[in-house]
């Protein structure tokens, strides 16, 4: 490689950082070195951009601990950090225990535990921007793989050249040179690298792209198709971001957010078209899950598609579920302790952490039941026989409320309140004779409501937590 050509590397380098503002004066970059060709040559640039923008260069090396080359790579970057008298932090952890603990697959683990390891170095040294050395094949690569997987258009844009806060951002400032370029510039430039023998192995979906898929198609379809493919990433990335911050404002018609929790408006998403339903319904989930790692169009297909009462596991630990034409996160409640008590219907009896009292007057001339039939009931008290048993709710229970033509199962009536799943085991359920006369939140049984003959009332009615307590 000429001295020119050497010269265009560092040029399309600097173009890139200046460009974006990836580094400014002052940074401290942390720079991720595997010892491996791409990190090498992202050092060596950095250097050369030190001689005309102050800044400070740490090398992080993190040792996965999966090839038995790894201790000779940390030896390496060692002695790169030596000779270039820069510092060095380095860690290390057993990607492969770490994978069978998570249950991902060995590359996503690594890659996990590779930036939680950077982001930490970060922190350690001050770092102001953290640099990986992913070039344009990497992005072409990358593109291909999540075209096969089926991915949208967040998928497709690929590999981004900035993320993360800005307090410490991730910068990729190679992206727009290819590998063929960063080899030939180490070769002119003499510098030794490390060469990772499982960058060979066919069995991995990247390295069958890169050693087989891409050149075929450069040398018998498309010359330029890592150029092709990059740009088309970076083109989709641009316009998936327009759209997201669209988006983003039509979510809030739909996202309603109250006192820490979301639910997602899913009957009235159902009329907008569907490509934005998707994208509104990524940006619910997004939200109560804080990232979309793991969530395919299937599983978006399914959320918007889930029938009232219904839930589903979207991955592990989201759980989600439709109630009252919204969607709700479930969240694993403690589980409710069952209980039953007597109670004469006399002062007060706690229950499901309630307290109820009871109270028998005169039926008034016309009297007419009406009220929140979460607090208080009236019934016929000549209907109803004491003691009275007061419990938690049984599977088989049925409930005829007023009006109802039949009796049916208390656990769909409650469902059909819209009353919360984890409410339903809480509430308590009053039994007179072996039948249930009220379940708060539900009208009075059918067979214990006040008619034009009824003398004498019976009123159950919730207290407040602040009212002395006549029985316990």
């Amino acid at each position: 490689m000429s001295k020119t050509r050497r010269g265009r590397v560092f040029q399309a380098f600097k173009a890139a950082v200046l460009k974006q503002a990836m580094i400014v004066p002052g940074d401290r970059v942390l720079a991720a070195c595997s010892g491996g060709p791409d990190s090498v040559a992202l050092l060596s640039l950095l250097i050369k951009l030190r001689e005309e923008m102050p800044l400070e260069i740490v090398i992080a090396h993190f040792n996965h601990r999966i090839r038995a080359e790894a201790g000779a790579d940390e030896s390496f970057v060692a002695e790169l950090a030596r000779r270039w008298v820069l510092p060095l932090v380095s860690g290390s952890k057993n990607v492969r225990r770490e994978a069978a603990k998570r249950n991902i697959n060995l590359e996503e683990t690594a890659r996990v535990l590779r930036y939680e390891f950077l982001r930490d170095a970060a922190r350690k040294t001050g770092a102001t921007k953290i640099a990986t050395g992913h070039n344009m094949n990497d992005q072409a690569e990358t593109f291909l793989m999540r075209l096969f997987r089926g991915a949208g258009l967040p998928g497709l844009s690929g590999i981004e050249a900035v993320s993360g806060p800005a307090t410490c951002s991730v910068i990729r400032p190679l992206l727009g040179v290819r590998r063929e370029e960063i080899e030939a510039y180490l070769r002119a430039e003499r510098l030794k690298f490390r060469t990772d023998a499982s960058n060979t192995d066919r069995r991995l979906l990247r390295n069958r792209i890169r050693l087989g898929l891409l050149p075929e198609i450069e040398k018998n379809y498309q010359a330029k198709a890592v150029e092709h493919l990059a740009r088309l990433a970076a083109l989709i990335r641009e316009e998936d971001d327009l759209l997201s911050g669209f988006i983003r404002e039509l979510a809030d018609e739909f996202i309603q957010r109250s006192r820490g929790e979301a639910s997602l408006d899913v009957r009235t998403l159902a009329l907008v078209p569907p490509a934005l339903a998707r994208r509104v319904a990524r940006e619910f989930i997004r939200e109560i899950k804080g990232d979309l790692r793991a969530v395919s169009f299937e599983d978006i297909e399914s959320v918007l598609a889930l029938k009232e009462g219904k839930g589903m596991t979207v991955k592990k630990g989201l759980a989600l579920r439709r109630e009252g034409g919204r969607l709700v996160r479930v969240r694993r409640a403690p589980v409710a302790r069952a209980f039953e008590k007597s109670w004469d219907g006399l002062g007060e009896v706690k229950a499901g952490g309630m307290a109820f009292h009871g109270k028998t007057v005169d039926c008034p001339a016309g009297f007419s039941p009406r009220g929140d039939d979460r607090r208080r009931v009236v019934l016929d008290q000549a209907k109803v026989g004491f003691p009275l048993v007061v419990r938690s709710r049984r599977p088989g229970d049925l409930y005829r409320p007023v009006g109802a033509p039949g009796r049916k199962k208390l656990k769909e009536i409650l469902r059909a309140k819209g009353i919360a799943r984890g409410d339903r085991d809480r509430l308590p359920v009053f039994l007179s004779g072996g039948e249930i006369l009220w379940v708060p939140g539900l009208p009075a049984a059918e067979k214990f409501k006040v008619e034009a003959v009824t003398k004498r009332l019976f009123s159950i009615e919730r207290v407040g937590s602040g009212r002395r307590s006549q029985r316990r």
